[in-house]
């Protein structure tokens, strides 16, 4: 096996976290995953990877070789597609991330339109309530949710969402209907452990933050069941605005509070810093794309 196809054996374990994952996605025995790793330590000199009978971890060397291994074989690749062509079709391995809701239900269409487009493409999808680190965990293009970092990533906005508060029409019928922030201490309240979960909810009044402590009488550890809790009458839970949008439309939902919402939060899709972009991944941001900015509950405009 060359030094290319052993950076790519070691790329794939890498992001698989094992050597039978690795031989299964590249179509190779396992024997030839352990050799393969097992020549480029040799030729290198240094461990990459740290083996026992269940886990297999990357060393510190290894880390740092696997920045360089990808730069590398991503040139190589974009190399490739300017010699073959900007229409040649996408073909390989491709890694998006969301966050857990958002990608059910606004990105998976995006990527069976484009598996169904590109025969030669295959996906992993990750679909997490954290941030990932891109260029560490092998990801290709991401979906941001909210104010990004300065980082090494490119990005493109697709549309914004808000971060609301809602209850059932039952609860508020029994509980009455809060007027200002101050009156939810008066109210049960659901808190979904998810993303950048806090223990305070922001509100804007007269363009000033205004933060208040909540003591929420149900946490749990998704959106999802943070919804249900509040279309069975349980309290007042806060979500973004897209993953309430049916809910809201066939009135299980009502806003509360909506006139001290905070600012819009953007929405983003990322990819790493490169300077030639694959054309795997120009061809999937660009599918992407055009359905989220299509889309009325991101971009109320496009209604």
């Amino acid at each position: 096996m060359d030094r290319f196809s052993q950076m790519e054996v070691f790329m794939t374990v890498a992001d698989e976290g094992g050597f039978s994952s690795a031989a299964r996605r590249l179509g190779l025995s396992a024997p030839a995953i352990t050799r393969a790793i097992s020549s480029l330590e040799r030729n290198l000199g240094v461990q990459l990877f740290k083996r026992t009978t269940r886990h297999v971890r990357i060393t510190e060397a290894g880390a740092r070789y696997l920045d360089d291994v990808r730069r590398i074989l991503g040139e190589i690749t974009a190399a490739d597609e300017a010699v073959t062509g900007i229409n040649a079709a996408p073909r390989g391995h491709l890694v998006v991330t969301a966050p857990v809701l958002f990608g059910r239900l606004h990105v998976m269409p995006g990527i069976a339109d484009y598996l169904k487009e590109y025969p030669d493409m295959t996906v992993d999808a990750l679909f997490l309530d954290r941030v990932v680190d891109m260029l560490g965990e092998g990801v290709d293009v991401g979906v941001r949710i909210g104010q990004l970092p300065d980082s090494g990533i490119r990005a493109r906005k697709v549309g914004e969402v808000r971060s609301v508060l809602v209850a059932s029409p039952d609860y508020l019928n029994r509980s009455g209907i809060p007027r200002s922030p101050n009156d939810l201490t008066k109210h049960t309240l659901v808190a979904a452990r998810a993303g950048d979960f806090s223990p305070s909810w922001k509100f804007t009044v007269e363009n000033k933050d205004f933060t208040l402590k909540i003591r929420p009488r149900l946490t749990v550890t998704s959106n999802d069941s943070a919804i249900e809790a509040a279309i069975e009458g349980l309290g007042i839970t806060r979500v973004l605005s897209y993953q309430v949008a049916s809910d809201l439309a066939d009135a299980r939902l009502n806003l509360v509070l909506d006139e001290w919402e905070q600012p819009p939060l953007p929405i983003h899709i990322v990819h790493r810093e490169n300077r030639n972009v694959p054309v795997k991944v120009r061809a999937f941001i660009d599918l992407l794309s055009e359905q989220l900015k299509g889309n009325a509950t991101l971009n109320p405009r496009a209604a």
